[in-house]
């Protein structure tokens, strides 16, 4: 039945159902206006209330004032809820925080036993940014007692001010703000604003350098340009025969004391799709821990059983590292007889198809010497470092290797993930352990003898990131001081090569200067020591688009290949600014060979995996035992002699001083920003402050109880 025409009229209306739900869905709130104009009815919490009216009512008006009071109850009700859980949250930073504090633990507890920096050089560093501190801590009184005074001094008024004797001690202080303004404009505010404007030429270049990438990525998706094989696989039958589709390839696994990842990684290897007679797989294993060397063995031992053709190699002597185990390997007599080899890290799980997807790319291209697959990171959800670690990870890939691969045919080796050509090895000289970055060593060699590198961005590789901020650390010193130690080392060598003078400049220019040793620079000094000091001495000047607009546009153009990482844009370009401190350091430890520029720390795993793996080789792992094997040994079982267990290595958060001391730093240096009343400079100042006490906390990445 329709409703009556009465029903639309204004005057005979007397308010709009309303119905508003809290976050406890057991609550509901209901207004409803009757047709009849004579009762009115609410319904609060399932109760019904009637309430009769007589004569005329308030109309609309009341009803809208009872609507809004629910509306705002409920926005109270709401707000008091965050509050909780923000009050929550900040107790439990706040005993986290006290944890650190009572425990004492530092990072240079940790560089005495890992002797991940040297202890001269650990100090100089730390020791320039206490200085830096409480000189900021003194300008900050100096400038707030000015500014209380009203002492608003021009160059010009403090040439006429009176002698400190003829003064009392307002007089004294009055002079000596003013000796303070005269000293920074004539001798600090101009090797600053040099310094400031050289940062910012090189903060330019290198956008431009960003930016050109991403148009270059842009345009491969826009042609569909990828990297296409000059012939196709062969067929299921060769597969099973062995023809010349499938060539003899050598997988190489170097490990070192990872008893929680190398189950998963020589399962997934000894599971690719690929002739048994032509394929071999080395166990690389460094490990100096008795109880994790019998553990692999016991692993390659299986898979033999299994049918598998795999061996198990251990060196007593870790010389050189990844580099010197992989150059032992090669050194092999039987190595003579595989055209290619493969690299898989100790935490890397290839898909069953990963040589069918890559090694067809060789057939009849006898230029190229590299084929590198991108990774893809099964644990990059597990905490914020994880997430910004995917967000820098999948621009290196997607944007940087992608590009100069398809247009170059030049790019770093990842070290893993990759099939090389043998004969392009052994042309380039083989592995060298004179850098704690071999993979880039060999790539560069490679490329000044004119082999091409292909990168394959969609084939991916699973494994893991550092889920811990010491971790990350050291995995980021040696990753910024190796290519400083090889630029010192290759920089003859390029200039004596017979490649064309761009790709030189290229390599020389960008490769290496630009990428390397510029971006850590400016990144370093623009934002945690420039921008800082220039509140101080506001004589020089940073513009604002160079501290938030250019910084956030190239933080957008970073997130775009991990899109869904977008809602942590901002605390992706605090954190940035934050690991400058490491890469900074290291960048000058590895150009000026201080400290331990040529330690090598292995990256600690936790052994995640993605379900889905686990099922599959746990199903193919159990059919391949049912086929080979039916009786167990028992005799076997029976002697088998127990390992003695090693005590387990606690793990511990650290307080990072470095990190804590730039946190002190920059927020005086907010402070002194609002003295001078400019927004833009001290909300980032603040926030940068506050990212930097959160790492040196370490209140970022995996926590332990």
């Amino acid at each position: 039945m329709a409703p009556p025409l009465g029903w639309w009229n204004k005057e005979a209306h007397r308010g709009t159902p309303v119905v508003v739900m809290m976050e406890n869905p057991n609550w509901s709130i209901a207004e409803i206006s009757s047709p009849d104009d004579n009762d009115e009815c609410v319904v609060v919490a399932g109760e019904e209330f009637a309430a009769a009216g007589g004569g005329a009512r308030k109309g609309a008006r009341g009803r809208n004032a009872k609507q809004i009071t629910w509306v705002l109850l409920l926005k109270a009700h709401r707000a008091a809820g965050s509050l909780t859980s923000l009050a929550s949250a900040a107790v439990g930073v706040a005993s986290a925080v006290r944890r650190r504090v009572a425990s004492g633990r530092t990072d240079s507890d940790a560089a005495v036993f890992s002797r991940e920096e040297s202890p001269l050089l650990l100090s100089r560093f730390y020791s320039c940014i206490k200085a830096f501190l409480c000189l900021s801590v003194v300008l900050l009184g100096l400038e707030v007692a000015a500014y209380l005074k009203g002492w608003h001094l021009g160059v010009e008024e403090t040439k006429h001010l009176l002698l400190p004797s003829s003064l009392g001690v307002r007089g004294l202080l009055e002079s000596l703000y003013a000796g303070w303004v005269r000293f920074r404009v004539e001798y600090i505010a101009p090797p600053l604003q040099l310094l400031a404007d050289a940062c910012v030429i090189l903060f330019l270049i290198q956008s431009a350098d960003r930016l050109i990438l991403c148009l270059g990525c842009f345009w491969m998706r826009f042609k569909g340009i990828k990297p296409i094989p000059k012939s196709t696989m062969g067929t299921s039958k060769d597969l099973e025969s062995g023809g010349e589709d499938y060539p003899m390839v050598l997988v190489q696994i170097p490990m070192c004391n990872e008893k929680e990842v190398y189950q998963q990684s020589i399962a997934a290897v000894c599971n690719l799709d690929w002739p048994k007679s032509n394929i071999l797989i080395q166990v690389l294993d460094d490990s100096d821990d008795p109880t994790t060397q019998a553990l692999i063995e016991e692993e390659v031992e299986k898979w033999q059983q299994n049918g598998a053709r795999i061996v198990y190699r251990h060196r007593v002597l870790r010389d050189g590292y990844k580099a010197g185990n992989l150059k032992s390997a090669m050194n092999c007599s039987y190595v003579k007889d595989y055209e290619f080899v493969t690299i898989f890290d100790a935490d890397f799980k290839p898909s069953p198809d990963f040589l069918k997807r890559t090694v067809h790319h060789f057939k009849d291209n006898e230029e190229l010497g590299l084929v590198q697959a991108r990774w893809s990171f099964v644990n990059k959800d597990e905490n914020l470092l994880t997430r910004l670690q995917n967000i820098n990870l999948c621009f290196h890939f997607e944007v940087e290797q992608q590009v100069n691969g398809a247009f170059i045919n030049f790019f770093g080796f990842n070290g893993t993930a990759g099939v090389w050509r043998i004969k392009a090895l052994e042309d380039a000289g083989g592995w060298m352990e004179r850098t704690t970055v071999e993979d880039m060593d060999i790539a560069v060699r490679a490329h000044l003898k004119g082999w091409k590198f292909v990168f394959l961005n969609d084939v991916e590789c699973q494994c893991e990131l550092p889920e811990s901020y010491e971790a990350y650390r050291k995995q980021q010193h040696r990753w910024h001081s190796g290519p400083m130690q090889l630029f010192r080392l290759c920089l003859p060598d390029i200039i004596r090569s017979k490649i064309g003078f761009w790709k030189k400049s290229n390599l020389i220019l960008l490769f290496f200067l630009l990428r390397k040793l510029i971006l850590p620079f400016y990144s370093f000094t623009l934002f945690c020591i420039v921008l800082p000091l220039t509140m101080f001495v506001p004589e020089a000047e940073l513009p604002a688009w160079v501290v938030c607009y250019v910084p956030a546009t190239m933080s957008f153009l970073n997130i775009l290949p991990a899109a869904r990482s977008f809602p942590f844009i901002v605390p992706y370009l605090l954190f940035e600014n934050t690991m400058s401190v490491t890469k900074f350091n290291a960048m000058i430890s590895g150009l000026f060979q201080l400290g331990s520029a040529y330690e090598w720390v292995v990256t600690k795993k936790s052994g995640r995996s993605s379900d889905g793996d686990l099922i599959s080789l746990g199903k193919k792992e159990l059919r391949q035992q049912q086929q080979h094997a039916s009786v167990p040994n028992l005799e076997a079982i029976a002697n088998r002699r127990p390992q003695p267990e090693k005590e387990t290595k606690r793990k511990h958060n650290r307080i990072y001083r470095k990190e804590l001391a730039l946190a002190f730093l920059l927020l005086t240096a907010s402070a002194r920003s609002l003295l001078s009343a400019q927004g833009i400079h001290f909300y980032f100042l603040l926030f940068q402050g506050i990212t930097f006490l959160l790492v040196g906390l370490d209140l970022i990445g995996e926590q332990v109880d």
